[in-house]
């Protein structure tokens, strides 16, 4: 608590004095944020932490990139094409474009950057997303061309998404450490990352997008507890906060010089369950559960509100179907089923991600609706990078709460479960069959079919507990406006944001 005090409460001195030595810009064009967290590195291809690519969003380009919408666009990439049997990808590249350390970006930057998110070395969590492609080559400084062994509806959205992000060749090859020191072609360049309290971002001059950013600096605060950040943002020391409680709506709507905006998130709200563990290897335990929780409750008073999904599957995606009524809040049938399984006999521990606040009220909610029913839950909370090896990696964990980030094509979401290589070690062949056949299908329709059946038995057979999509409520400055978040992914687009 500390810590974030010093964070919050008196950065106009270590600010000013920032700004003065690193780049003599005025505090009109530096934007003071708010993050929650730590990202565990700042290399987009070494991880799948949202911390990070919130982070890396700034300080690297990909070759398409979402709008606001979720629709994808061109990027470092001017153009592309797709061959008739959907197996060869040719993308065009722009001109002109230069890293942050002086490099030319050219083709020979895109293979290389695609070489290392599939080699074992990088040993890149993504890395199942690009193994379709069998060759990759170019012809010249501005055309790449991808061959693929097979068709697959999910390229394109992988190459936008932050783990696509292109680096300069020639440090790839020095071996050059991207998770402290990243060098992109992104519109800010790092300056500044002190763990724990905050990073400094300066706007990269030589940006290919003419007259972006608009910011001279984007100060990237941690600063892990809600109610400070909503204080400081009171007090003028931050300009914009992005997940606000809803408790402090009120105060904010009131407030002179704020501006409040609320819109329905892409995030899948979970309480995951560890399917391979007794006794949540047992479905009617993970049925027991799903009865004994109220679902809208949690919404509202942990996550500000939303919409109950019922399935893996947020409530605005183009492929989501309604399943809430497969297991409605109904404690009775939680305590048949707890009584039959003898579930009450075992307590289960859940594991908490301590820097996300609401994820922790939401999970001492889970706690008292669980032990209303007859089921014994023990709270323990676990720093990020703790969360992420452990009960992420490893599945090491009984019961954990998070939000799954949006996701630009349906696969990034539900790719390889059914097997035992996501961390709820959920295994239904036929699910996994289904979503191997929809990652190869091209017609929409037919993706549409093979994701519905998926999702129906996912809503069956939890693995989760399917909570809802949360409302987001971002407040800023009345003197900010142009503050984006990116369709799908809930990373931040500093490039429009304009601080008067």
């Amino acid at each position: 608590m500390k810590r974030a005090f010093v964070v919050v409460l008196i950065p106009a001195m270590i600010l000013s004095a920032l700004h003065v030595a690193a780049s003599g810009q005025s505090e009109a064009h530096v934007l003071n944020f708010a993050l929650s967290g730590n990202p565990d590195t700042l290399d987009p291809q070494a991880t799948s932490g949202t911390l990070t690519f919130q982070v890396t969003r700034s300080l690297y380009d990909t070759l398409v990139e979402p709008d606001e919408n979720g629709r994808l666009s061109p990027a470092l990439a001017e153009s592309w094409s797709v061959s008739d049997d959907s197996r060869t990808w040719t993308f065009h590249l722009r001109s002109g474009v230069r890293f942050h350390n002086g490099d030319l970006f050219t083709s020979a930057d895109v293979k290389a950057t695609l070489d290392r998110i599939r080699s074992e070395e990088t040993a890149s969590p993504k890395a199942g997303e690009f193994t379709v492609i069998e060759t990759i080559e170019t012809p010249d400084e501005r055309t790449v061309v991808l061959r693929l062994s097979k068709p697959y509806a999910p390229l394109l959205s992988s190459l936008a998404s932050g783990w696509g992000a292109i680096l300069p060749k020639s440090l790839i090859e020095s071996g050059h450490d991207f998770g402290s020191k990243p060098v992109g072609t992104g519109p800010f360049v790092l300056l500044d990352w002190i763990r724990d309290s905050k990073i400094v971002l300066e706007r990269n001059d030589d940006y290919w997008m003419k007259g972006r950013p608009f910011l001279d600096m984007v100060v990237i605060n941690i600063v892990v507890e809600r109610a400070v950040q909503v204080q400081a943002l009171l007090a003028g020391e931050l300009d914009a906060i992005y997940n606000v409680n809803k408790e402090d709506v009120p105060v904010l709507e009131s407030a002179n010089g704020i501006t409040l905006a609320r819109n329905l998130t892409s995030l899948v709200m979970v309480m995951a369950m560890n399917t391979s563990r007794p006794p949540l290897d047992d479905l009617r335990v993970r049925q027991a559960i799903n009865y004994a929780i109220d679902k809208q409750a949690v919404l509202d008073v942990a996550y500000g509100g939303g919409r109950v999904v019922g399935t893996f599957m947020d409530y605005g995606d183009p492929y989501y179907v309604d399943f809430t009524d497969v297991y409605p809040y109904d404690p009775d049938k939680a305590r048949a089923l707890v009584a039959e399984t003898g579930v009450g006999d075992t307590v289960l521990t859940m594991a908490l991600p301590q820097n996300f606040e609401p994820h922790v009220r939401a999970g001492e909610l889970y706690q008292e609706m669980l032990k209303k029913v007859g089921i014994n839950v023990e709270l323990k909370l676990v720093d990020w990078s703790t969360w992420l090896s452990e009960v992420y990696s490893k599945a090491d964990y009984d019961l954990t709460v998070i939000g799954h980030t949006g996701k630009l094509d349906p696969n990034g979401r539900l790719g390889r479960y059914g097997t035992a290589a996501t961390y709820v070690r959920w295994e239904n062949p036929r699910a996994a069959e289904l979503i191997e056949r929809a990652a190869v299908t091209v017609d929409t329709a037919d993706r549409k079919r093979l994701y519905t059946e998926v999702l129906g038995i996912m809503a069956r057979e939890v693995p989760h507990v399917y909570v809802g999509t949360s409302y987001r409520y971002v407040a800023t400055r009345s003197n900010v406006s142009g503050f984006r978040m990116d369709g799908k992914l809930d990373t931040f687009d500093f490039r429009y944001t304009v601080k008067r």
